[in-house]
């Protein structure tokens, strides 16, 4: 069984803050809540570490505690990541994970690529990353209950979130991962 998530897009900080804040007192873990969007301060209001670099992307400052303060500089990983196109992202969250190994390793060297790779469909995916450079952020949350699927989807409506999606991300089981595909019959 997969992992469920629910996205949405908010037009600004306090939309993200206080959508998180309603996740969170809905009974959503913050590990379980991502936040994206894009860096306006190129990482000028923050000390950062410099990380790993690739041609396709680089992730920067995943040590960061805070970004601005607030209910977003709380999120588990956050740190900020470069992308082509897209120039530098503050995220937090499980998609900061997704994101750092989709700079590392080119997941297709895009956003794109990446929200593919969680389960959005790429019409979706290529929405979210056209009101991402338009300066709006994603959030996320992801939950293993079906029923919290709904739940977090009247959440999100709720706070005003545009371009609300639920997906379910395939996870490939421990032991099939590095194991070349069965031929079909």
């Amino acid at each position: 069984m997969g992992n469920k998530s629910v996205f949405g897009i908010v037009a600004s900080r306090p939309e993200a803050e206080s959508l998180v804040t309603s996740l969170q007192s809905a009974g959503f873990v913050s590990s379980d809540i991502s936040v994206l969007f894009p860096d306006k301060g190129a990482s000028r209001d923050f000390a950062h570490k410099e990380g790993t670099k690739a041609p396709e992307g680089a992730v920067v400052g995943t040590g960061i505690g805070v970004v601005a303060g607030g209910v977003l500089g709380l999120l588990a990983g956050i740190g900020t990541i470069a992308l082509p196109g897209l120039g530098m992202l503050i995220a937090a969250g499980p998609v900061m994970a997704t994101l750092g190994g989709a700079a590392v390793g080119g997941a297709a060297g895009s956003l794109v690529g990446a929200l593919v790779g969680m389960g959005i469909p790429e019409i979706q995916a290529k929405i979210y990353e056209g009101k991402i450079r338009d300066g709006n952020i994603l959030v996320s949350v992801h939950t293993d209950d079906a029923a919290r699927v709904d739940a977090a989807k009247k959440i999100f409506e709720s706070a005003g979130a545009k371009d609300v999606h639920a997906t379910t991300e395939t996870a490939v089981p421990k032991s099939d991962k590095g194991k070349p595909a069965s031929p079909r019959m």
